[in-house]
């Protein structure tokens, strides 16, 4: 949603208060329904999947998890954030970016194929050459929808988005449920891969109506360049490291398959409800902050009212996990996935702030600042590896454990970055986070003591997940915290529309 006056190039149109309300409002909503579906549909196929699948079948698909998050960057080269980031785009721009993505993912799909063997070789586990070769084949089809989904967000579609996602990744999932019921163990993981990235292409490409024309220019390419370069080596940076984890387990420690299960699963679950939040917030920060790039005390207030909203949820909800994770995978996963317990609640401590690092992220891009981003990528993966080098020797928890301190002190490079910007410093970061992050852990603690006696599981995890969120919400109110009056206020505004509407 962009007005523009007047014919003057260096115009930088603004959203009024209201219209930037409103786009926020829809687009928060939208973008948090196709997230919380997606999460929910892959919860439901997870639990069916994990009862019938042995742990080493994950770790397969695990252990090549660094490999599709790097080419997959790579495809991306930066581009498409660019294109988010320009005011006005050009049919020939979209189209060149379009077949340099495309043509880019067949040259890696190529190379990846031809080196399967040699990652097979590698993690000590022939299967991986024919498993590796069929589910790489995810990136062509990935590629193939970037610019649409692309066009989407730009239109502010985040509904359009939600039917894409959920209705591929609900095919995908009863395919691949289908598949382990008839004994085709890891390849159901591998076809459901397939399926998704096919289905949702083909959806994007019917929704968003859009096709490249026959132009390609390199120096369209290049007008992108000063941005995306320094965006790209960020993002590849940050899928090695992130994605690094399950290559080392499975490089270096005994029973390596089934411990890349563990360790992945883990991994997976702790990040559905911040992965919500995360990607829900950064969305909408694409939409928004750019449009606000240049008003540094409005960045400011928009930036502390997400960390406010953020902590809301994140605090109770990751001190919530951990107190519940061993009955929460018994009751869901059956016995043989205990072992990946104490790994979850220790990446519990990581997911719990992740997601005000993905807003600040998109503030230093809002404000065209790449060589920030890219400044506090290197400084942090430098600091991650220290910490993998000094906690190694500690084993997989060591390595967990080196994740979490990474993660903390990757939120405070920037904060300290974000003071510079837009004087948003760590101290206001603390006075708007640590009341929700103290009522959220004392609720918690409220609620295990209340729940030592229970031993059903199904009992357990009932009375923590409602007794703990109403303990929350109850001191919230009582200490008369921002969000809950805020909540309070839309609830008496829905109200009192309700009964004007009905008289």
């Amino acid at each position: 949603m962009r007005t523009f006056a007047g014919t003057n190039r260096n115009f930088q149109p603004l959203m009024a208060d209201s219209a930037l309300k409103h786009t926020t409002t829809v687009s928060l909503f939208w973008s948090f329904v196709d997230k919380f579906g997606q999460q929910i549909v892959n919860l439901a196929t997870g639990i069916i999947l994990m009862r019938i699948l042995d742990p080493a079948e994950y770790g397969l698909i695990g252990a090549l998890t660094i490999f599709i998050a790097f080419s997959g960057i790579l495809i991306d080269s930066g581009f498409t954030r660019a294109l988010l980031n320009r005011k006005n785009i050009s049919p020939a721009e979209y189209s060149t970016v379009f077949y340099f993505n495309v043509g880019l993912a067949l040259l890696l799909y190529m190379i990846l194929f031809a080196t399967a063997p040699l990652l097979a070789t590698m993690f000590h586990e022939p299967m991986i050459t024919p498993v590796s070769r069929l589910l790489f084949l995810s990136l062509l089809l990935n590629a193939a929808g970037i610019i649409q989904q692309t066009l989407l967000i730009r239109r502010a579609d985040f509904r359009g988005m939600t039917k894409v996602n959920i209705t591929a990744l609900f095919i995908a999932g009863v395919t691949a449920i289908a598949m382990a019921l008839n004994g085709f163990g890891v390849w159901s993981l591998v076809v459901q891969t397939l399926v998704y990235a096919f289905f949702r292409s083909l959806f994007l490409w019917i929704y968003s109506k859009w096709i490249p024309v026959k132009v390609f220019s390199i120096k369209l390419l290049q007008s992108f360049a000063g941005l995306s370069s320094k965006l790209l080596l960020t993002s590849l940076i940050g899928a090695v490291f992130n994605n690094i984890y399950p290559a080392i387990i499975a490089f270096f420690y005994p029973n390596a398959m089934k411990q890349v299960g563990y360790y992945s699963q883990a991994n997976k679950y702790q990040e559905i409800p911040f992965g919500i939040l995360s990607n829900t917030y950064r969305q909408v920060s694409m939409l928004i902050l750019p449009e606000i790039n240049e008003q540094t005390e409005r960045l400011k207030r928009v930036v502390s009212k997400m960390t406010k909203s953020l902590a809301f949820i994140s605090f109770p909800v990751g001190f919530l996990m951990i107190l519940i994770a061993e009955p929460g995978f018994q009751f869901l996963f059956k016995d043989k996935w205990l072992p990946a317990v104490p790994y979850f609640q220790m990446l519990c401590l990581a997911g719990i702030v992740s997601p005000f690092t993905f807003v600040l992220n998109e503030l230093f891009i809002a404000r065209e600042k790449a060589n920030y981003f890219l400044g506090v990528e290197i400084v942090r993966r430098i600091i991650l590896l220290l910490l993998i080098a000094f906690l190694f020797r500690y084993g997989i928890m060591g390595l967990a454990a080196s994740w979490v301190i990474y993660t903390w002190i990757t939120l405070v490079i920037s904060l300290i970055l974000s003071r510079k910007l837009i004087l948003y410093s760590p101290a206001e970061f603390i006075k708007d986070a640590f009341p929700y992050a103290l009522l959220a852990f004392l609720s918690a603690t409220i609620g295990y003591f209340l729940t030592l006696g229970i031993i059903d599981n199904r009992l357990f995890l009932l009375v923590n997940m409602i007794g703990v969120s109403l303990i929350y919400l109850l001191l919230c109110s009582l200490l008369k915290l921002e969000m809950t009056r805020e909540i309070g206020q839309w609830l008496s505004a829905k109200k009192k529309s309700y009964e004007k509407n009905n008289r």
